[in-house]
């Protein structure tokens, strides 16, 4: 295949950096009108400490900056986005936001180094040789930059079996150390954070049914038999999954009901109408805001219904239940111990945080649980091999030689010097991306369907999967599906010990695609994203349209999240691309620590003002960016086995063997030291908070503090009154004694006035 020269590559790199510039400077332009403030500074404005600068000064003012010299400052957001320090940033937005932006930190705090000493050693080793000017190959100035430029047997390969050494022990130096500074964070967070129910609660699953007793009758003798001095109370699990698709359904109706409304007030003269057939394309044609609010009223009847149905039926009411504890001692140890002789019921585990509960997979069975995780498997595997085929397709076509073979009438055209970097800088990276925009979303329906119970634990069991689909369909076959099916076809056929030398050869001809997808990818994605063109553009939609409190307008601004589970495994698979290329390709380095750089102030600056993050799992995703760092490095150390392995290099091959033995064994030590810190929480500590707490608030209500922390969602209402009204119902239903109406067991040694069921 034939590659593209420096020049050309160079000129691809302007173009990527030009599309970046012109984003970045779209975005500190916009940032700075009065009209986008609550686009670009949600977050402030979500905490109430930032007022609209619409509500004073001229007219004009209000929606255009006429403060010319702040147009001189453009890049002003770049250091006030690294001054605020990490504990303020950590108390401003959430550990998990400080750590996910430590991941930044890492890659640059590996990379920097590596290519310091790559460009120090091993390039003036490569260039060096005069291997591919003697021969009959077509070769670019960056093949004389890579290991193809050494010749086959050569003593040579020893500097690249010596920095393959230094690379690994540099970057578990790293690791290490990185793992034990936020496992500490971890520790830290969670000693002195304040008071949170998730805390106090566990999460009791696949309750044994009993023919004498209700489920909520059932938990509550059960915890104050076996937990009798810890239980405080507990709210059984109910099925409002069709509940909240009529809640969810009212309030879209509510959103149309206030266009129509707003409307109407702007131009009284006409009342709206609309059609109330599909999409209002056809069917009668009837007075809107009238129809909006029949079937608002129609929805809030049909609510009402099934409001009453699901908290009085027994069907509603699900074998699982959120048990509160008295002491965070208490929960810890019923959380990490084993209820029963019988280890398939009275399944305990800690309870996400109350924003974290995905209420829809709360009413899944847990015995289902094993089949719809076996069905996603299969699935997520077919998905994963059969998408190769479009991408190689697409890959074939998205060169040089793809398209003037479909093409050939547009020779002369392509090879126009600005026209050819383009295809070659945006061409391949872009069509990937387009193949893989709706990705995500599918993964995330997988995992929803799979039944966890928490959106921490659904993004992240995306995030694995979309990671190894772009370990095999992103790296490996851009690896070697690039340009034909044959080589597919020979991949799938060929014995397993033979993969890693076919994918070691033709990792160095791939260097050029990788260099263009990270400019792509990375340094325009970044741009992209903080320029936020979706969210500004449906913000102004909804201001016109929907808005008419100040309310609809904070919703409106739809802040978003920093997406682990799409953003984490792109930060991956440039971790895999620097390890396999550091050795191999030294020239790679250089992009991949600018988009570190970049993404790092990027993302600082949207946690810090734009992003509101959904949930606190205080860094319980460390151990996965662990083990795909780890994952990365044995797989470029195999990789790079492969490549000598062809290159006659005998002597030095042997001992790249120990390497991932010895990477694997890093790896299970900080399993073993780290990682218990983000799986379990420690008695001591424990026990260490509640008496701090008990000292210095011995009177605190710790009942009325938990009492409606867990029940779903659409009980509570929309506004405070709603909510107090549902609170005093499920209060009105608290029996006050509870005798136990099983003959077969001991009765409750405990009346139950103690324990505060919450349960009808």
């Amino acid at each position: 295949m034939l590659m593209a020269s420096l020049s050309d590559i160079g000129l691809a790199a302007a173009i990527n950096i030009l599309s970046a510039f012109t984003f970045l400077l779209a975005f500190a332009v916009l940032r700075i009108q009065p009209i986008n403030d609550r686009v670009y500074f949600p977050k402030w404005y979500l905490k109430g400490l930032r007022s609209s600068p619409l509500q004073a000064g001229l007219f004009v003012s209000k929606f255009v900056n006429l403060d010319f010299k702040s147009y001189a400052r453009f890049l002003s957001w770049m250091p006030a986005a690294l001054q605020m320090p990490e504990p303020e940033l950590i108390d401003h937005a959430g550990l998990d936001s400080a750590v996910y932006l430590r991941i930044y930190l890492l890659g640059l705090k590996i990379f920097v180094p590596i290519a310091f000493l790559a460009f120090s050693v091993m390039v003036p080793v490569n260039w060096t040789n005069s291997t591919l000017e003697r021969s009959n190959l077509t070769y670019s100035q960056i093949d004389k930059l890579s290991i193809s430029n050494i010749p086959t047997g050569s003593n040579r390969f020893w500097t690249h079996l010596v920095m393959a050494y230094a690379f690994t022990f540099w970057t578990c130096y790293i690791l290490k150390r990185e793992y034990q500074i936020v496992a500490t964070m971890r520790l830290h967070f969670l000693a002195s954070e304040r008071r949170r129910p998730d805390q106090f609660t566990v999460l009791v699953r696949n309750v044994p049914p009993d023919p004498d007793e209700s489920v909520s009758e059932l938990v509550e003798h059960f915890f104050l038999v076996n937990h009798p001095d810890h239980y405080l109370t507990h709210q059984v699990v109910h099925n409002a999954k069709k509940l909240s698709s009529l809640v969810s359904k009212k309030k879209k109706t509510q959103n149309w009901l206030d266009y129509y409304e707003l409307k109407y007030s702007r131009n009284q003269s006409t009342r709206p109408f609309k059609k109330t057939g599909f999409l209002g394309l056809w069917g009668d044609r009837v007075d809107a805001i009238d129809f909006y609010t029949d079937e608002i009223n129609r929805l809030s009847k049909e609510i009402e219904l099934e409001k009453d149905k699901v908290m009085k039926n027994p069907k509603y009411i699900m074998p699982a239940a959120f048990v509160s504890f008295r002491t965070r001692w208490g929960a810890a140890v019923c959380a990490q111990t084993q209820q029963s002789r019988n280890p398939t019921v009275w399944l305990t585990e800690w309870a996400p945080e109350p924003r974290d509960v995905y209420w829809d997979n709360m009413a899944i069975p847990y015995v289902s649980l094993t089949i719809r995780r076996l069905i996603v498997a299969v699935a997520f595997f077919f998905l994963t091999f059969f998408f190769m085929i479009p991408i190689a397709f697409v890959q074939s076509l998205a060169n040089i030689e793809g398209i003037e073979k479909a093409v050939p009438f547009l020779k002369p055209f392509i090879e126009i010097k600005v026209i050819k970097a383009f295809i070659q800088g945006f061409l391949p990276g872009i069509a990937l991306k387009i193949f893989l925009i709706f990705l995500p979303s599918i993964l995330m329906i997988m995992s929803k369907f799979e039944g966890f119970i928490s959106t921490s634990s659904l993004e992240r069991r995306a995030a694995t999967r979309y990671y190894i689909f772009q370990f095999i369909n992103v790296f490996l076959g851009s690896i070697i599906t690039g340009t034909a099916f044959q080589q597919l076809d020979k991949f799938l056929h060929q014995s397993a010990n033979e993969i890693p030398i076919t994918i070691g050869v033709s990792i160095p001809m791939k260097a050029t695609f990788f260099i263009t997808y990270i400019m792509v990818d990375g340094w325009a994605g970044c741009a992209g994203e903080i320029l936020r063109l979706k969210p500004l553009i449906f913000y102004h939609l909804k201001n016109f349209f929907l808005v008419k409190t100040e309310k609809d307008r904070e919703e409106a601004m739809d802040p978003g999240t920093f997406g682990f589970n799409t953003g984490e495994p792109q930060i991956q698979l440039y971790f895999l691309l620097g390890l396999v290329y550091a050795v191999v390709t030294p020239f790679l380095l250089p992009y991949i620590i600018v988009f570190f750089g970049l993404a790092y102030v990027v993302y600082r600056h949207q946690i810090i003002n734009v992003y509101n993050q959904e949930y606190e799992s205080a860094a319980a995703f460390w151990p996965d960016i662990h083990g795909r760092i780890i994952f990365a490095l044995v797989i470029s150390q195999l990789l790079l086995m492969g490549l000598l392995s062809t290159k006659e290099a005998a002597n030095s091959t042997p001992l790249l063997i120990t390497l991932p033995v010895l990477t694997i064994a890093f790896h299970l030590y900080c399993k073993g030291r780290y990682e218990p810190a983000f799986i379990k929480h420690p008695l001591q500590e424990a026990m260490m908070k509640d008496t701090l707490e008990r000292a210095r608030e011995p009177n605190f209500n710790l009942k009325e503090f938990l009492q409606n922390a867990y029940i779903h969602p659409v009980f509570k209402g929309d506004d405070d009154s709603d909510s107090e009204v549902m609170s005093e119902k499920w209060e009105e239903q608290e029996p006050v004694v509870v005798q136990t109406k099983r003959q077969s067991r001991r009765n409750t040694p405990l009346p139950s006035k103690h324990s505060g069921s919450l349960s009808p």
